[in-house]
C-alpha cells in the first residue's frame, strides 16, 4: 500500500508537487495521469528512493520513503520511462546481476520464472543491445518484478511496444494487481480507463480528481446523455422528444440516431422509449453515454503548462 500525505517538491523557486494526498491499495491498480510537467515523474522518484521530498510524507508498506529508504526499496519494484540497462550484457547476465545485488536466494529459478511471465525466455541468451525497444522494455519489467515486490510503479510501461505485446503486457499488469498495490503513469488515456481501478488526475502539481473511472464520467457530466437509434423518421421523433419535461439539445446525429441531454436524476428514457413505440417506430437501440476520460482529462488539466517536468 502507497500512502502520501501533504507531499511537497520544490526544485528552487518552482513547486513541482504542491501538497498530495492520495493512497494506493493493495490488490489495486491505481492510475496517475496528468500533462508533462504535472508532477508524476517526481512523485514516483520520491516514492522509489530517488529523491527526498521538500515536505511532506510517503510511506510504501508501512516504512517511510525517507527514513526506511532500504525497507521501501526492497518492497518496491520501478520501471522508470525510459529504463536503464547495460547493452553489453545478455537478458540472463542483467537480471542475474540485478538478482545479485538483491541477494535474492535461487536466483536463477527466479530469472527462469520471470522471463517467462514477461515472455522473454527464449531471448534469456541475447545480448540487451540487440534487442528492440519493444523488447528492452520488457527487461525492463522484468527486473521491476524479479524480487516479487508488493508494490510495482510504473511509468509508461506499454512505450514502444507493439499492439500484440501491449495486450500481453496489460494482461500482465492485470494479473499482478489482483494481489499487489500497482501505481501506473500513462499517456494512453484507454489503457487508464481499461486497466485501473481507480485514476488520479494531477494538474500543476495538485491531485483534481480522483475517482475510478465510472464515478469520474458520471459526476462530471452533470447532465446524462443518451444516444437513440431508431428505424423511421427521426426529425419528427426528434421534435417531440424536444418537448418533454427534463429535455434539453436534442441533436440528430445521423439517419437513424439522435442524441439528447436530460437533467440528473431525471430520467426520462422510460417516457422516450413509450414515444417512439407509440409512434410506430422500432427501436434499435438506447444508451447512455458518459464523458470519454479523454474530455475529463482535457476538462481538468486544459490550463496545464506544456513545459516538461525534465
Amino acid at each position: 500500500m502507497i500512502e502520501v500525505s501533504n507531499l511537497t517538491k520544490d526544485y528552487g523557486a518552482r513547486r513541482a508537487i504542491d501538497g498530495l494526498n492520495f493512497e494506493a491499495r493493495q490488490g489495486e491498480i491505481t492510475g496517475f495521469l496528468g500533462p508533462n510537467g504535472a508532477g508524476k515523474t517526481t512523485t514516483m522518484r520520491i516514492l522509489t528512493g530517488y529523491m527526498p521530498p521538500s515536505d511532506g510524507a510517503a510511506t510504501i508498506a508501512g516504512y517511510d520513503v525517507v527514513r526506511d529508504s532500504l525497507e521501501v526499496r526492497r518492497r518496491v519494484g520501478y520501471l522508470p520511462e525510459t529504463v536503464p540497462l547495460y547493452t553489453e550484457m545478455t537478458v540472463f547476465d542483467y537480471l542475474k546481476f540485478m538478482a545479485d545485488l538483491r541477494r535474492l536466494p535461487e536466483a536463477e529459478d527466479i530469472i527462469e520464472e520471470t522471463l517467462e511471465m514477461v515472455g522473454l525466455l527464449d531471448r534469456a541468451g541475447g545480448y540487451i543491445g540487440n534487442l528492440s525497444k519493444g523488447m528492452r522494455q520488457r527487461v525492463g519489467l522484468a527486473q521491476a518484478l524479479l524480487h516479487r515486490p508488493e508494490v510495482l510503479i510504473l511509468d509508461e510501461p506499454t512505450i514502444g511496444l507493439d499492439p500484440a505485446q501491449i495486450i500481453e503486457v496489460r494482461n500482465l499488469i492485470r494479473e499482478i494487481g489482483k494481489e499487489r498495490t500497482v501505481l501506473l503513469s500513462t499517456h494512453i488515456l484507454s489503457e487508464a480507463q481499461q486497466l485501473c481501478d481507480r485514476i488520479l488526475i494531477i494538474n500543476k502539481g495538485k491531485i483534481v480528481a480522483e475517482d475510478t473511472p465510472q464515478n469520474l464520467q458520471s459526476n462530471l457530466s452533470g447532465a446524462q446523455r443518451v444516444q437513440l437509434t431508431v428505424r423511421g423518421d427521426t426529425a419528427k421523433l426528434a421534435e417531440k422528444i424536444g418537448k418533454v419535461d427534463g429535455v434539453e439539445n436534442v441533436i440528430l446525429s445521423g439517419e437513424e440516431q439522435l442524441e439528447f441531454q436530460y437533467a440528473a436524476g431525471k430520467d426520462v428514457r422510460p417516457a422516450i422509449a413509450r414515444m417512439v413505440v407509440e409512434a410506430n417506430l422500432d427501436l434499435l437501440e438506447m444508451r447512455a453515454i458518459g464523458l470519454s476520460l479523454e474530455e475529463i482529462f482535457l476538462t481538468l488539466t486544459k490550463e496545464a503548462p506544456a513545459e516538461s517536468e525534465e
